[in-house]
């Protein structure tokens, strides 16, 4: 009986336990919606500048708005000189590598690979004038462009592989004296279009987001709080908060959810125990590139296909490219469905002139690390790119081609066509061998989700993760999930406590039965 009786109070001990885990608790206090109301630090209405007399003239360079610009505001430039934005790089550590510099200048990326010798093109997205080459000066004030981030006029606009100035036809004037605080215009201008078009790199980033809907992004909805992209990543002294992991390494300065919801933004506490393993995106994400397809593979190595000696194209119904002469062959998604990985804020990249170990197998440009062990990784939503780019089979690295120029001969590939010189030069360019050979290798990049957030309603339910067949975390990996794994332990275990659960009753009953029975014959 003692026996019985010891199997019966560890068995409810264990119910209770699994009881006190599974049901819901009261929810806490959160008071978060008050404070905000009480503390919420209001923006303060900016200068009107049609009344500054430095003005109040006709600029016949961009330069000549920047030098009116700092007249004022005499130290930020000195500011604006110290961000990634202006410097494409910024020291920081990677394991294996130590303190590196990294960023736009030296990360490879497999988009449209990299930044040195096709500086004319790609300064369109600097805040820069006059990034002709790799000799542009960062240390020069009067290259700086201030109109790009700080136009409110939305009339400002960078023209095509004109290293960096804006158009010609512009009134610099109207926008010198319309400036403000940037608007989602401002930051999408670049940020919606990186890569070569829109919502090519990010998938959660695309035109759509310039004056979104509910159903596109809670947050930045025209109808709803109408979010602009600097009330999360909030600025000091012009360093941004918010890291794009495809160019940093460090868990450092990020923009997080944590900011304004706090880490128990539920009623429900047993959510709230989620967001310990779990990032508040991946259940508030449940797809992304919602209206514009987004970009999800690009094949380099059939690019320079020509019809009779001239570069052609071939787009999908949706008008996307499906085959550029100068860039090969693309595949596009909507709707897409997130991979999820294991995040703890660092990452590892690739970078120029790095020995690629293995070539037979994917190279994964930049690894984002994390595991269930570690205690500050959380699941993440991603976007995983997929490429095949040159490489260097005899030195075993990455390719930088010349991609751009404006004119044929020069050994551009997007003019000439001819791989071997085009790496012959672009490698030169950045002071790397080049072994005359050409082939290609197969990369990934991680794109982490953070944007087209949901409304409640469509958020991930308990199911979406928890099933054994079609779990979204299927291949998330270092844990046990509850419906989505099996266990032959905690099914045996399962099933050993509702066996003694049954039995504990029985006997319970039995006990009472024969308890009834000897009072009667007494």
């Amino acid at each position: 009986m003692k026996k019985i009786l010891f199997l019966l109070a560890l068995a409810s001990i264990i119910i209770v336990s699994v009881l006190a885990v599974l049901l819901p608790k009261e929810a806490e206090d959160n008071s978060i919606a008050e404070l905000k109301k009480k503390y919420a630090v209001k923006d303060s209405i900016p200068a009107d500048h049609t009344k500054f007399e430095v003005l109040q003239k006709k600029f016949n360079t961009p330069s000549e708005v920047t030098e009116a610009c700092l007249s004022c505001h005499t130290e930020r430039g000195k500011e604006v000189m110290r961000s990634s934005h202006w410097n494409w790089e910024r020291q920081e550590y990677i394991k294996g590598k130590g303190i590196v510099s990294i960023g736009k200048k030296n990360a490879i990326n497999n988009f449209c690979i990299g930044v040195e010798g096709n500086e004319q093109s790609c300064a369109k997205c600097h805040i820069g004038f006059g990034m002709t080459d790799s000799m542009f000066s960062y240390t020069d004030q009067k290259n700086i462009d201030c109109m790009v981030c700080h136009d409110n006029t939305e009339t400002y606009e960078k023209g095509n592989e004109k290293s960096g100035y804006p158009d010609a036809k512009l009134d610099l004037q109207k926008i010198a004296t319309g400036i403000g605080k940037p608007k989602r215009s401002n930051c999408g201008v670049c940020h919606f279009f990186g890569g070569g078009g829109n919502n090519v790199k990010h998938g959660d980033l695309e035109k759509s987001m310039f004056e979104p809907t509910r159903e596109i992004d809670i947050h930045m909805a025209a109808e709803g709080p109408n979010m602009q992209c600097v009330d999360c990543h909030v600025t000091k002294e012009h360093q941004m908060l918010g890291r794009v992991y495809s160019l940093s390494s460090m868990n450092k300065d990020r923009s997080e959810c944590e900011q304004c919801h706090t880490e128990s933004p539920h009623e429900n506490s047993t959510l709230n125990e989620h967001t310990l393993k779990v990032a508040c995106q991946t259940c508030h994400i449940p797809v992304y590139a919602k209206v514009n397809s987004t970009k999800m593979e690009w094949d380099w190595s059939t690019a320079g296909q020509l019809r009779g000696g001239e570069p052609f194209e071939i787009d999908d119904s949706l008008g996307n490219h499906e085959y550029l002469s100068i860039k090969g062959s693309f595949k596009w998604e909507r709707n897409v469905t997130p991979d999820y990985i294991w995040f703890n804020g660092t990452a590892d990249h690739y970078l120029l002139g790095d020995k690629i170990e293995d070539t037979s197998g994917v190279l994964v440009l930049n690894r984002l690390n994390g595991s269930y062990s570690d205690k500050k990784s959380k699941i993440i939503p991603v976007k995983i790119h997929k490429a095949r780019q040159p490489f260097d089979p005899v030195t075993g690295m990455l390719l930088q081609p010349k991609l751009f120029s404006d004119k044929t001969g020069e050994g551009a590939f997007w003019k000439d066509f001819d791989w071997v010189r085009a790496s012959d030069v672009g490698m030169k360019e950045v002071g790397l061998q080049f072994s005359g050979n050409v082939s290609f290798i197969n990369t990934e990049m991680n794109w982490p989700v953070n944007h087209m957030v949901s409304k409640k309603e469509e958020s991930l339910k308990c199911t979406d993760c928890h099933d054994s067949k079609n779990s979204r975390l299927a291949g998330v990996p270092g844990f046990y999930m509850p419906a989505r794994d099996s266990s032959a332990i905690i099914d045996y275990s399962g099933a050993a406590i509702i066996l003694l659960t049954i039995f504990g009753v029985m006997v319970h009953l039995s006990i009472r039965v024969a308890s009834k029975a000897k009072r009667k014959v007494k």
